[in-house]
């Protein structure tokens, strides 16, 4: 029996119980944008300035779900461990700016994951070059530098944040300080200084090695959500540091009896509500979490605390074999989006944790889902693997409409098999702006030889070919899209030979390219014109856009 909630907003609320019996109560659904209902007479001074500046964030209206098709999936919740039958939480929406901070957060930059570069570039870019590499640990099986997803958080803190952090002296009154903030697969996270490459505080020592992408806290707090990618410790899942002082505050197991899957890695780079506190990111165990994060930050007296309130979604998709989120949840508004290592695709409501939709699986999907708005319907990029099939094929690249699950197009192209270094589509998607408004671009693995690839901008309307550029070398890392002043774009891409290439994104042509020698598995973060990323030769490499 499929178990789920079902919301008519305005008319009534009706849940499937276990026994299928339809359980109707009279409830109205009523959108509140200002946190939970609290008399402000029962807040703390603290409590009422974090509420205020929760007022102030600017608003989405929430979508209205008005029907849910659990046709081919079931699924249970948890709240605290708890067995969950109803749950609603109407303010949970993501608000229009995921964050006032300036830089690049988490993967992707942000909820609709398609920002991973800060500021622009001036006008007249002919080249780049590297400026500065740092290196990191050496782990004996997984070595340094950095895996896929492995991009780097790049934040420029306010002031009085920066003064209470842990910092070296060099750097705290440094108005322009960026700091880069980089998981390794050594098992740490290293601080650097975005301009010169220098250590800007002691590394955090995590100990298992980190594959995906870190986040910082949208907020500007000093918390740090860090997932681990191997166990090598007795902890493995996702830890939550204070940046204060580097000390653990929380630790999410990944290894979960409520689980369908017992490998607890968490490859996906988090999302925090800045308005409701609360966390959002999905498990390699299978479960989707949304975690309200209870946060206590007290700037005056240069303190910070969680105290995480869990709930977990676990489900099942009629014909995948397969549990694991590996891709980084993506959002609009109350819906979040994600695939699975079976290639379902799937749409969450946050203010119900149910799922609204699901596709059945094509293949292995980690490649994390880009959202495009158009009229205030969310659509999804997406791509596939050739992992599942055990041999040669296809890769599927889509446009979905978020609402309802409609495939717009879909675009297929050939790739090698290769156990456990897949083809296809690991990368995650361009969404092109400004000069290139009209593409998406997508860079597919072990596509015209097993070693080579292929980058391809299509029609964001038809799916249809608008350029293609022929690799060498295959690539993992994700493209990153800049542009200057005037709206003229430009691409990064790194690949499996250790090159970085300069594009023209207008046509794919290459501009420059340097060498790091090794592959690049990780995708770059860029900070107006400057370059961070990692490669499994053991270094962080800083270069220059000029």
């Amino acid at each position: 029996m499929k178990r789920g909630v079902f919301i008519f907003f305005g008319l009534c609320l009706m849940t499937a119980c276990s026994s299928g019996t339809l359980l109707a109560k009279e409830e109205t659904a009523y959108f509140s944008y200002a946190g939970d209902r609290a008399d402000k007479a029962d807040l703390t001074e603290r409590e009422q300035l974090d509420k205020k500046e929760a007022e102030e964030v600017k608003e989405f209206t929430a979508f209205k779900v008005e029907h849910y098709d659990h046709s081919n999936i079931s699924f249970d919740l948890k709240h605290n461990n708890e067995s969950e039958h109803l749950y609603i939480k109407t303010d949970e929406v993501f608000p229009e700016d995921y964050t006032n901070v300036e830089g690049v957060l988490t993967f992707r930059g942000g909820p609709m994951r398609d920002q991973p570069a800060y500021g622009q570039l001036d006008t007249g870019v002919f080249g780049i070059e590297e400026s500065w590499q740092y290196r990191t640990g050496f782990n004996s099986d997984w070595g340094g530098g950095a895996g896929w997803t492995g991009q780097p958080a790049l934040v420029k803190w306010e002031k009085d944040v920066r003064e209470m952090m842990n910092i070296y002296s060099p750097f705290i009154n440094d108005e322009d300080f960026v700091e880069v903030i980089q998981g390794s697969l050594d098992g740490n996270v290293y601080f650097l200084d975005l301009e010169t490459g220098k250590e800007t505080r002691h590394p955090i020592e995590v100990g298992n090695p980190i594959k995906g992408s870190v986040s910082a806290d949208s907020r500007g707090y000093p918390l740090l959500y860090v997932g681990d990618g191997v166990p090598y410790e007795d902890s493995f899942g996702l830890s939550i540091y204070s940046l204060i002082d580097g000390s653990l505050l929380h630790h999410i197991s990944g290894r979960d009896g409520f689980a369908f899957r017992e490998w607890g890695a968490f490859d996906s780079s988090a999302l925090v509500n800045r308005k409701t506190d609360t966390l959002v990111v999905g498990g390699e165990n299978g479960i989707f979490y949304k975690v309200k994060l209870n946060t206590l930050f007290d700037k005056d007296a240069g303190t910070v605390s969680v105290a995480p309130d869990e709930l977990k979604l676990r489900y099942e998709v009629e014909g995948n074999d397969y549990q694991g989120i590996e891709n980084s949840v993506a959002v609009y508004k109350n819906l979040a989006f994600f695939a699975d290592n079976g290639g379902s695709i799937m749409a969450v409501n946050l203010q119900t944790m149910s799922p609204v939709w699901a596709l059945p699986p094509l293949d292995d999907t980690d490649s994390t889902i880009v959202v495009e708005v158009v009229d205030d319907v969310p659509y999804l990029y997406t791509g596939t693997e050739v992992d599942n099939i055990g041999r040669d094929g296809d890769c599927h690249l889509r446009k979905i409409n978020g609402m309802t699950g409609e495939v717009v197009w879909q675009k297929s192209y050939s790739a090698f098999y290769y156990p456990g270094v897949a083809g296809g589509v690991l990368a995650t998607p361009v969404l092109g702006k400004q000069a290139i408004e009209d593409v998406v671009i997508f860079t597919i693995a072990r596509h015209g030889g097993r070693y080579r690839g292929l980058m391809a901008a299509l029609d964001k309307e038809t799916g249809e070919e608008v350029w293609t550029r022929d690799m060498p070398f295959y690539a993992w890392s994700s493209p990153v899209d800049v542009y200057d002043k005037k709206g003229n774009a430009y691409l990064i891409q790194g690949d499996f030979n250790g090159d970085v290439t300069l594009l023209n994104g207008e046509n794919g042509q290459m501009i420059d390219q340097v060498s790091l020698g090794v592959n690049i598995e990780a995708s770059p973060a860029v900070y107006n014109n400057t370059v961070v990323l990692a490669s499994r030769s053991g270094y962080i490499h800083g270069i220059t856009i000029e």
